[in-house]
């Protein structure tokens, strides 16, 4: 069935918003070619809490990847689900979702795997698996706010180009020259694309500011990752990573949340 033209303007304004978006992309694609190769510090895989319990190593930072599996496996039970599904102006939409849910309970099997035994070998499966999710979930934003067709179109485009970069990083790192140029770029380009899309085209669904309620506690987790050893010194209880990965997957269950409670906007009448 063909797709309903997005609304918001004239053709040249249109033209002229992706005119924007592709200069945001060639500027961050510029930047990151003009940066020196940046390998994998070593001390990313030195944790704070190293604890065991029930012979697990790495207890608390294994297990907390478990939240991942049981968002991304609600997820994926609710878009396919002939009833209770979310509501979609068409049904095909449900392709960048299935991507991202898949991705986002890959990452907690992979993340589990690596904390077992932290290394790089281990971290390229874990950075796989992360790159699906934040790659299709993009590529849904590009379906909602410009055009089905073309974020449909561009899903597989992005899939792959979150797997080449983190496949180069890994490459490089064995060679020991590692560079983690490209991989940086699929990290952190989706968090400065998604809020211009918002801002420069219509919504073809309500609450979308639960986009920017999942970009914030994505920025949370992060920081929470930085935070690794501060968090774990106030009282010993959870590690800065631990925390990173709780909050990161309550981001992924917020966008669980959102396609349940949204509904379409009046110029987009659900289509069987």
């Amino acid at each position: 069935m063909p797709d309903e033209t997005q609304p918001g303007g004239a053709p040249m304004a249109d033209r002229l918003r992706i005119a924007v978006v592709v200069l945001l992309t060639v500027a961050v694609a510029a930047f990151a070619v003009s940066l020196t190769p940046v390998p994998q510090w070593a001390a990313y895989h030195d944790f704070a809490d190293r604890r065991a319990f029930f012979g697990v190593p790495n207890f608390f930072n294994v297990a907390s990847n478990g939240l991942f599996v049981l968002a991304g496996a609600a997820g994926l039970r609710r878009l396919l689900a002939t009833e209770r599904a979310p509501v979609l102006v068409q049904r095909r939409e449900r392709w960048p979702y299935l991507a991202f849910f898949l991705g986002v309970a890959l990452t907690g099997v992979a993340s589990a795997w690596y904390h077992l035994e932290p290394g790089n070998e281990r971290l390229v499966w874990d950075r796989l698996a992360m790159s699906v999710a934040l790659m299709s979930w993009l590529a849904a934003v590009i379906v909602e706010r410009i055009r089905v067709e073309a974020g449909l179109a561009l899903l597989p485009a992005l899939l792959a180009a979150g797997a080449a970069a983190v496949l180069y990083w890994g490459a490089t790192e064995a060679q020991g020259v590692g560079d983690l140029r490209a991989y940086g770029v699929v990290h952190f380009y989706p968090a400065l694309l998604i809020p211009l899309l918002i801002l420069l085209f219509p919504p073809r669904y309500t609450r979308g500011g639960d986009v920017l309620v999942v970009l914030g506690l994505y920025g949370a987790a992060l920081a929470a990752e930085l935070g690794d050893r501060p968090i774990f010194a106030v009282g010993g209880l959870l590690s800065g990573h631990t925390l990173k990965h709780v909050v990161a997957a309550l981001a992924a269950y917020w966008v669980l949340r959102m396609l349940r409670l949204r509904r379409p906007c009046s110029l987009y009448p659900r289509q069987e």
